[in-house]
């Protein structure tokens, strides 16, 4: 499988430049604000590289540095992801926060984007008092999670990554015939998720899917709310 910074028969074609969007990647992922030492280590890289990468990010508005706060994500990156498939995240934000405020539980788009399945927009509902976050640019490799699932059901076996289990392999040959998908404690301990596959005419494989630890609804009615959603999706978008 191949990962963001590449592999050995797969590497970037500037190593500079995948260092500063790996930057980018590991505060997405981290949730919080990160040590430049915190950065340097995850690059495997000295101090000084780790420096002169976050100051050409700062310099850009793609992260900031504050006293005794570490370095985080900057509004700058916001500016950047509404530029990614903007009628689309507008037409899944407006359904999503439906389908939230009648679930009570968190409901997200996730993407598929290099044998990645990355959250694309996330939506809690407004009336839950603790609800999970699922935030935008979360990703996980698409062998994970239930929105993974059922991103795979919409991709031929052969586009498959190698390393699906053969227990996985089985679960999202299941997603054809039930409709969605389901895991926990795949992604994040303790949480559970049901996703629904979204095939959208020319744009990447994609899924609706929510994250919860106890719901009083079955997964059948989750999936059933989420595949509305979907389907209102698609006629949005002209199939």
């Amino acid at each position: 499988m191949t990962t963001a910074t590449g592999t050995a028969t797969d590497a970037p074609a500037s190593q500079t430049l995948s260092r500063g969007i790996r930057i980018l990647e590991i505060l997405a992922e981290s949730g919080r604000s990160l040590a430049l030492d915190d950065l340097a280590a995850e690059l495997a890289v000295h101090r000084s590289i780790a420096y002169r990468l976050v100051r050409t990010l700062e310099f850009h508005g793609l992260v900031s540095r504050e006293a005794g706060s570490g370095i985080a994500i900057a509004p700058g990156m916001a500016a950047l992801a509404a530029g990614v498939a903007p009628d689309l995240q507008a037409e899944a934000r407006h359904e999503l926060a439906l389908a939230a405020d009648e679930l009570g539980t968190t409901c997200f788009l996730a993407v598929y984007s290099r044998d990645d399945c990355v959250t694309l927009v996330s939506v809690e509902p407004r009336s839950a008092t603790a609800a999970l976050a699922q935030r935008p640019g979360t990703r996980h490799s698409v062998t994970r999670g239930a929105p993974g699932r059922a991103i795979l059901s919409l991709l031929p076996e052969s586009n498959w990554p190698a390393d699906v289990p053969d227990r996985v392999r089985d679960e999202v040959r299941a997603v054809g015939t039930r409709g969605f998908a389901t895991s926990h404690d795949e992604v994040i301990p303790t949480v559970q998720s049901v996703a629904v596959p979204l095939a959208l005419r020319g744009r990447q494989p994609a899924a609706l899917g929510v994250v919860y630890v106890g719901s009083a609804l079955p997964a059948e009615t989750i999936a059933a709310r989420l595949a509305s959603a979907a389907a209102s999706i698609r006629t949005a978008l002209g199939g």
